[in-house]
């Protein structure tokens, strides 16, 4: 691929930069990973609103459903700057799982009912897959749902579900046939989070923050017209919503912003230098220089295995393993990267940012520290990525 932008690309990254100099002052910038209060969620989605009144937050949707038709190129710009500029995300699994599953998969009646929530930010989403013993064996999953009438009754619990306790709606993922190899006999299902029976229970990350939650479901009954596709054929609607997760054009951008600010820091005299007089005093020590130049090499390697899966999906291609390979490496990135700057700045890395007095970049690493410990995790597992590229990248048969 050519690894240029056009003039127009070019412009339109101008573009998104001024909006966000002008709607994202620098104490409201949180990121993907951030969880705040109820203060920064309601700042979050008023900054959600004006990017779906420019129709930037749907850009890679059709315009007929409330998109901005964008083309590829100007969608990896975008999810770069976005990210780059650590722009609150509060609703991925609307805008860039649930929307072009629905769009592929949905019935006229739920494109209608769902899509315009989601491209005005009106309605958010969350996602109801893993649970306490089905994680990376996600088929193994146990939630039922049976039929009663016009009506599914959902029992069972869901775990690591980002965003529960604030989101509208949830789809899941629930088994519509225990007789049914476990493959097929799952199906995708909608839920509002307001259903009786519904109830959320929070799991605190490392870093202290609320933003995953268990699930909890006991006799939650919803309309047989919240089944997307076929009954018992709803993994494989899942197993396409997963492709449009793994991209890795955020997390390329994330990195690269967090190594700025760890070099613009060791710049501007803070730790790594050489200590002693003489001609030597205050240069930057070689192990940190080395260490930080590896850095920006590995962080230019990650963007392009993310510009390599944009140029496939521009030519029409799906990208597969390769995707995979992305995602699998820009996850190691960010621990590296968070790794390398708590080691760098020493004690002061990794104290919180409510010690402003001795927190270094406000405690950034310190926070990226603990929240990279679920990179390889979350979205699949390292170990997932890895057996996807061998059996479908190299051809390799199943372990």
């Amino acid at each position: 691929m050519d690894y240029r932008f056009t003039d127009e690309e070019e412009s339109f990254r101008q573009e998104i930069r001024e909006f966000l100099r002008a709607e994202l002052p620098a104490g409201e910038e949180q990121g993907e990973e951030q969880e705040g209060g109820s203060e920064k969620w309601e700042f979050a989605r008023r900054f959600q609103k004006k990017l779906a009144a420019k129709g930037w937050l749907v850009p890679h949707w059709p315009k007929e459903y409330g998109g901005g038709a964008m083309g590829i190129m100007e969608q990896v710009v975008m999810r770069e700057e976005m990210s780059y500029g650590r722009a609150p995300l509060l609703d991925i699994f609307g805008v860039n799982m649930l929307g072009p599953v629905l769009m592929l998969y949905g019935t006229d009646e739920q494109k209608k009912k769902h899509l315009p929530g989601i491209s005005s930010a009106a309605v958010t989403w969350c996602q109801g897959y893993s649970e306490p013993q089905s994680g990376s064996d996600l088929a193994s999953l146990q939630t039922k749902a049976v039929k009663d009438g016009d009506d599914y009754v959902i029992n069972g619990q869901k775990i690591w579900t980002s965003n529960a306790h604030r989101a509208d709606w949830m789809f899941l993922l629930a088994r519509t046939d225990p007789k049914a190899p476990k493959h097929k006999g799952i199906s995708f299902l909608l839920t509002p989070t307001d259903t009786p029976g519904f109830s959320t229970r929070p799991l605190i990350n490392l870093a202290g923050q609320h933003g995953f939650n268990e699930v909890f479901f006991e006799d939650v009954r919803i309309p047989v017209s919240n089944l997307v596709a076929e009954e018992n054929r709803g993994w494989y609607v899942g197993a396409a919503l997963l492709d449009f997760e793994r991209s890795g054009i955020g997390s390329s951008g994330a990195s690269r912003r967090n190594l700025d600010d760890l070099v613009t820091y060791v710049k501007d005299g803070g730790r790594g230098k050489k200590e002693g007089g003489g001609s030597g005093n205050g240069a930057v020590k070689a192990t940190v220089r080395h260490r930080l130049a590896e850095l920006v090499i590995e962080t230019d390697v990650g963007r392009y295995l993310s510009y390599r899966v944009a140029s496939m999906q521009s030519k029409g291609e799906v990208p597969n393993y390769e995707a995979s390979v992305a995602k699998g490496y820009l996850s190691e990135l960010g621990q590296r990267v968070a790794g390398a700057g708590v080691n760098i700045m020493g004690l002061p890395g990794q104290v919180r940012p409510e010690s402003k007095k001795w927190a270094a970049l406000r405690g950034s690493f310190a926070m990226l520290y603990q929240v990279s410990m679920g990179m390889t995790i979350a979205g699949g597992t390292s170990e997932i990525q890895r057996n996807i590229i061998a059996q479908r990248g190299l051809g390799l048969p199943r372990g």
